[in-house]
């Protein structure tokens, strides 16, 4: 995720201070903001909602699996639910801070996940395959990005388990979501609108009625959505795939109170639209130029990023810049070829050359 230091077009937010961590505060008509803690690079929060729904509620997101937020959920329940039922637990996707306590949830509750089918296989699936030494295609795909010797040792001597460590068991069922579906809640209408690229099936919460949007990670205030190629789809092109999807979202009125999973609720949905899609228009015309010379995606970093990357923030970072890469390629701007070495190496392509 990169940070946006434009403030001139920035959202308007209605309060200046955030929810205090593990109290809910109602942000609209029967809608809770709960603000719960992480621990994560760049990011120190999570924004989950609970909805009132007649004599109980819904659920959305649940927090990364740890105990500091379990023992806030445990808060919330003796002081908030209480005995009321809770009728479903939604996750907008399967990241762990999303995700991660979706099980533990369910169980303590008795209530159903709801999720789309995509997030909910793919949680599934990365629950399942947890092992304790990486795979040798994982390592593979690192070699052919470039990387040395030794970074791909010290991934070999890593855990491939990372996601299991940060969530609770994924419920073996789950009442699938599509985009387009009407989920009544207390009597209200939310349309289920699906974004993609930052997951492959991200549901995001709209409620006319109530004119507020549960926009999970796929719009953010001040940041941008992480994208990224990873080595299970190392073909994937999630960039093209989120830019696609956003239009979706200019169907929702622009007086919308936009609620974010990271950062404040706000107003101004649309212009913020138009930030996100001049903001990767504007990093795939530099990296286009930068691929003048054939180029490695590690070298890239210099000019997909302004300041210095810290371990884990380049290793997000190289992801990113590959889907920079890829959307290039899928649009036919740059070309990939292997060195001798065997490593990926990116080019302006002859044809946008020629037509220039």
């Amino acid at each position: 995720m990169s940070s946006d230091s434009s403030l001139a077009e920035g959202p308007q937010y209605p309060r200046s201070e955030p929810a205090e961590l593990g109290r809910p505060e109602e942000i609209a008509d029967g809608v809770y903001w709960l603000r719960m803690p992480l621990d994560l690079t760049g990011l120190d929060h999570i924004n989950l909602w609970l909805l009132r729904d007649g004599d109980g509620w819904t659920l959305v997101d649940t927090g990364m699996n740890s105990t500091r937020i379990r023992d806030h959920w445990d808060g919330v329940f003796e002081e908030w639910i209480g005995t009321a039922p809770v009728k479903r637990v939604i996750c907008t996707h399967f990241h762990p801070d999303h995700m991660g306590l979706a099980g533990w949830l369910c169980e303590r509750s008795g209530a159903p996940l709801w999720a789309t089918r995509r997030e909910w296989l793919f949680g599934r699936m990365l629950w399942l395959d947890a092992r304790e030494t990486p795979p040798d295609w994982y390592l593979e795909h690192f070699r052919q990005l470039g990387f040395s010797e030794q970074a791909r040792d010290a991934i070999r001597q890593g855990s491939f388990n990372s996601y299991r460590g940060m969530v609770s068991p994924i419920p073996e069922q789950v009442q699938a979501i599509r985009d387009g579906d009407d989920i009544v809640i207390d009597g209200a209408v939310w349309q289920v609108i699906v974004g993609n690229g930052h997951s492959p099936e991200h549901a995001c919460l709209y409620c006319p009625a109530k004119g507020v949007m549960i926009a999970g990670d796929q719009i953010l205030p001040r940041i941008t959505p992480h994208i990224g190629v990873y080595p299970s789809e190392p073909e994937a092109n999630p960039l093209q795939e989120y830019l696609d999807s956003l239009p979706r979202f200019r169907r929702v009125p622009d007086d919308t109170l936009v609620l974010p999973a990271h950062g404040l609720p706000f107003y101004g949905l649309h212009q913020r639209i138009g930030y996100l899609e001049r903001h990767h228009d504007e990093r795939l015309t530099r990296l286009e130029a930068f691929c003048d010379e054939p180029t490695r995606v590690l070298s890239t970093l210099k000019v997909m990023f302004s300041r210095r990357l810290g371990p884990f923030e380049a290793f997000l970072g190289v992801n990113e810049a590959l889907a920079h890469l890829h959307c290039l390629i899928g649009r036919g701007r740059i070309a990939r070829e292997q060195d001798d070495d065997g490593v990926w190496v990116y080019r302006r392509s002859d044809r946008r050359r020629d037509a220039a």
